[in-house]
Order: C-alpha cells, then sequence, then structure tokens
C-alpha cells in the first residue's frame, strides 16, 4: 500500500515532507514486557511518529461470565477475585453487594465499615502498582521497589482477614466470615503510622521531577468531553477534569458517612492520572482513619439465615445450622427472581455487576461492567500523533489490567 494510501485509509493527517522513508507496521506485543504478554496493538508508524494504531483484545478471554451463569451465588466469588487482580477484594465485596441488593438483604453498620477499610486498603494497593509502573516506564525503578514493599504490607493484612493475599476471595454474601482480629488492627495501625512517611518520599522522588514531568505532561491525552463519549470512569475521567466518583453519586457501604475530596486534574494526560491517584492514595488513607475511629460496635454479617453461612462451630452441633449450610452450599437457597445493577468504585473506574435472576440455583444472566474494557477502547486516540515511548506510557497510566480486560 502506498503512502498516500495508508493516509487516506487511517485519516492521517501527514504533510510528504515529514515522511521519511517507508511506513511501517508494526506489532507493539503481546510478547513485549511492557504489554504484559498479552495486548496487541497493530501500529503504523513513520520512524517513531504513530500515524495509527488498532487494538487487539481476548488473548486471555475466560469466559467469566458463563463460568458465574453456572455457579451457585456464593460459589462465584473467587471467579471475581480474577478480574481486577491489582484489587482484589474491591471485586469480591461489589459481587456481594450486588446479590445482597437482589434479596432485599440491610448490612449493619459495622458490615458497611469493615468493608470500607478493606476497599480503600485495595484502592490503595491499586495505585501503588499503577504509578510505581509510570515511574518505571519514566526510567526511575528505585519507587516501584519501595511501593512494592508497601503494598505487601497491605497484602498482610489481607491475609489476617482471610488467609489469602493476591487472590483473596475476602468476606461473603451478608458480611464477614469473621470479625478483624487484634493482629489486624495492630498492623493496620502500624501500617497508617509508617505508610504517609514512606509514600510522600516516593511523591517527591517523581511528582516534581523535571524529567518526570517533560516526560508525562500531554503524553497520552483525553478531553473531559471525548473520556465522557467513551464511558470513561475512575481516575481516568476524573483527570480528565470530570469530577464523578461513585462512591459520591451512588453511595454504598455508608460512603456517604466519611468526609473525604474528589481530585480531578485539567489535561486529562498520564502526569494528571499519576497525580490524581497520588491524591487518592492519600484521601483513601483519611477515610480509613475515619473507619476505625468510629467503628460502630454489632455483627459482622447481616441477619440473613437462608444466605450467610453459619459459623462452622454450629454446623456441627445444630441441626438448624446444619440445613442452612447445606442448602446455602448446595446453590438450594430460593434466590428472588429480579434484574439489578450495582456498582462500586474500583481501582480504575466504575466497576458495576449486572444480574438477572429467575429464581434459579444460579444467575440467568451475569454481565460485568469491566472499566479496563471501556476505556482501552480509546487508546489508539490517545496514542495517535505521539512517539512510540508515549505509547508504553500512556498504557500503564491508563491501567490497564489483563485480567479484567479480556474476562
Amino acid at each position: 500500500m502506498s503512502e498516500l494510501e495508508v493516509n487516506k485509509k487511517y485519516n492521517v493527517q501527514v504533510s510528504t515532507e515529514t515522511i521519511d522513508g517507508e511506513i511501517a507496521t508494526l506489532n507493539l506485543g503481546p510478547t513485549h514486557p511492557a504489554t504484559h504478554g498479552i495486548f496487541q496493538n497493530v501500529l503504523k508508524v513513520d520512524g517513531e511518529r504513530i500515524l495509527h494504531a488498532e487494538q487487539t483484545v481476548g488473548y486471555i478471554h475466560r469466559a467469566f461470565e458463563k463460568l458465574a451463569e453456572r455457579r451457585p451465588y456464593n460459589q462465584i466469588t473467587p471467579i471475581t477475585d480474577r478480574l481486577n487482580y491489582c484489587s482484589s477484594p474491591i471485586n469480591n465485596l461489589g459481587w456481594h453487594m450486588t446479590v445482597e441488593k437482589l434479596i432485599g438483604a440491610e448490612m449493619p453498620k459495622r458490615v458497611d465499615y469493615m468493608r470500607v477499610i478493606v476497599m480503600e486498603l485495595s484502592r490503595i494497593a491499586d495505585h501503588l502498582v499503577c504509578n510505581s509502573v509510570i515511574g518505571v516506564d519514566t526510567g526511575a525503578l528505585t519507587g516501584f521497589t519501595y511501593m512494592f514493599q508497601e503494598r505487601e504490607k497491605i497484602y498482610d493484612l489481607f491475609e489476617e482477614i482471610c488467609g489469602a493475599r493476591l487472590t483473596t476471595n475476602v468476606g461473603r454474601i451478608g458480611g464477614f466470615d469473621r470479625d478483624f482480629s487484634p493482629e489486624f488492627y495492630s498492623k493496620l495501625k502500624t501500617f497508617l503510622k509508617e505508610f504517609p512517611k514512606n509514600f510522600d518520599e516516593f511523591g517527591s522522588l517523581l511528582e516534581r521531577n523535571r524529567i518526570f514531568m517533560d516526560r508525562t505532561i500531554g503524553a497520552g491525552p483525553i478531553s473531559a468531553e471525548r473520556a465522557l463519549n467513551y464511558s470513561f470512569a475512575g481516575p481516568n475521567l476524573r483527570a480528565a477534569g470530570v469530577d464523578y466518583d461513585v462512591r459520591v453519586m451512588k453511595p454504598y457501604s455508608s460512603y456517604q458517612d466519611f468526609d473525604f475530596n474528589i481530585p480531578v486534574g485539567t489535561e486529562g494526560d498520564t502526569y494528571d492520572r499519576f497525580m490524581v491517584r497520588q491524591q487518592e492514595i492519600r484521601e483513601s488513607l483519611k477515610i480509613i482513619h475515619q473507619a476505625l475511629d468510629n467503628m460502630p460496635s454489632g455483627d459482622y454479617y447481616a441477619d440473613i439465615p437462608s444466605f450467610y453461612l453459619p459459623p462452622k462451630e454450629e454446623v456441627y452441633r445444630s441441626m438448624e445450622a446444619l440445613i442452612y449450610h447445606f442448602k446455602i452450599v448446595m446453590g438450594e437457597t430460593p434466590i428472588p427472581v429480579g434484574e439489578v445493577y450495582h456498582s462500586v468504585e474500583g481501582g480504575n473506574g466504575e466497576l458495576g455487576y449486572y444480574l438477572v435472576s429467575d429464581g434459579g440455583r444460579n444467575p440467568y444472566r451475569l454481565h460485568f461492567r469491566r472499566p479496563c474494557f471501556i476505556y482501552y477502547q480509546a487508546y489508539p486516540e490517545m496514542i495517535k500523533g505521539s512517539l512510540l515511548s508515549d505509547a508504553i506510557l500512556t498504557m500503564s497510566s491508563m491501567n490497564v489490567i489483563a485480567g479484567e480486560l479480556d474476562a
């Protein structure tokens, strides 16, 4: 194909004076460390300048939705782990809240506050991964190694809650399987005391670094209008200047009780996305402090014996508990017929569950609203006209999580 034919086909506005040699087709991924081994982007490039891009998804598609439609409701939680595996607990708890919305269950305040602590810890862990990787892509490796140590401390907290670290399977429909232990509170207080200083050091390394700013400002921008047209959500939308946050617009899990700000950017570029996440980490710390200081008393589970698994010790000695346990595990508990949608503010945007029940033991239809799948569609537009090095940087700043993208 000639140069003029390529320009016409891909609507490339470029003068012939800028062309030096032939237009090349380049496979950016999937077998490339910067694309996580599973993202493929077919680029048309003029030297280092990207003229056109087309992304390919589905390299690790695992049919999560169809798997979920063939499982009892309480057995779907481990499937949600594998969506955004950088903040698994948010996926878990979002699913639990969706089912609770369907059955009309009311959670005790203590459950809400416990969930808020877990979800905000997850948000911090998610943002630490994203922002430290942005640093790596600009040549700053040190911050990455330090922040991963902090993420490990959050995983220690998850392990204290449920025994798992990455794919957590935390909580259950109707609350938690156990209360937070004294060890958890002790580790959490230590983390809240030590983390801000370490995080500020990471911020001082990059936030006002001239080299970092020159590399990220203007890289992969998107306007508020275009972001809304693509149905962006989360930090990527807020970086473009739109102050939409599910926790505020559609409060869940008693988020209306908490005082926090919604950081927003102006240009929607890589630097704004980085800074929005930096500020959100600080806001998450404020929320955790409030939840910890005002933790309500009461039960860590709702009074819904038909849906909440009874404690194991009761199953061993109570016929009623044994019956409930058997019916829940085997999926024999009657589920109301209905159709619900519930969304939470995930680590990288609005994570929603659209659930249709026909009263059977499994969902009749379940659809995950995956933030990555939605905003990755804008990636070709965001890198068009930029340099090849900015394509990697832009992808990292969008926080594309492979498991959630392909689902």
